[in-house]
């Protein structure tokens, strides 16, 4: 999976994206500025969170966190909802001193692997305004669903009422706002990777066996043993 692309800053080696841990803790309240600031000059919706919120997520480790050497960098929390059913990869934001250098990917490539390694059979979903975010997605599998396809877990849908669009979800009955709603499943890998089933082995088997009978019949033996001689 390659996620540089041409017009794009190369990759700081120094920063480290990693999951998060209670040595972070300091940066709780760095992290939610940057969310609201990023909230405000997009004009559309990322939800802040309280402090003992993302702190919760830190200390469980349920977040990434990119760091400059002690400098903050960017963040990404997991959420799951309908008993760890769906999973959402949330709260994803770089410090405006660092984007442009495919920082956002690699945050979000280790939240995705992060959130494969502790819930394999959840579908991982996610709320965006952003056209970055979605080709992020795109490339890790993500598909764009309709608001219906997402959880219908009443706690996910408050957590977008810090959001400046949250009247416009309302008035559309939480079927749609200016977000995308995109879902990862990993039912489809499984399609992909489905093991051959014995009747399908044999079925191939005799399949190999008649070609290899259709070829060896069509040989002009007198022509061979002419040949030989």
């Amino acid at each position: 999976m390659i996620f540089n692309k041409k017009g794009t800053e190369p990759e700081k080696p120094t920063i480290r994206v990693e999951i998060a841990n209670e040595n972070h803790l300091r940066y709780v309240d760095q992290i939610n500025d940057t969310i609201e600031k990023a909230s405000l000059e997009r004009g559309t919706g990322i939800a802040r969170r309280s402090h003992e919120y993302i702190a919760s997520k830190i200390s469980e480790g349920k977040a990434i966190i990119a760091i400059d050497g002690e400098t903050f960098a960017g963040f990404c929390y997991i959420e799951t909802w309908n008993d760890a059913k769906y999973v959402a990869n949330s709260g994803l934001i770089v410090h405006w001193d660092y984007r442009g250098h495919g920082l956002a990917r690699r945050i979000k490539l280790k939240a995705f692997e992060l959130s494969r390694l502790k819930y394999p059979n959840a579908k991982l979903f996610g709320l965006t305004t952003g056209l970055a975010v979605m080709k992020i997605n795109s490339e890790l599998g993500y598909r764009p669903v309709t608001f219906s396809e997402l959880t219908d877990d009443e706690q996910f849908w408050k957590g977008c009422q810090s959001c400046v669009n949250y009247d416009i979800l309302l008035r559309m009955n939480k079927t749609k706002c200016l977000c995308t709603g995109m879902i990862y499943d990993p039912a489809w890998e499984a399609k992909k990777q489905k093991p051959k089933t014995p009747f399908k082995i044999y079925k191939e088997w005799l399949e190999k066996r008649k070609n290899e009978k259709l070829s060896f019949s069509a040989i002009d033996w007198k022509k061979m043993i002419i040949l030989g001689r």
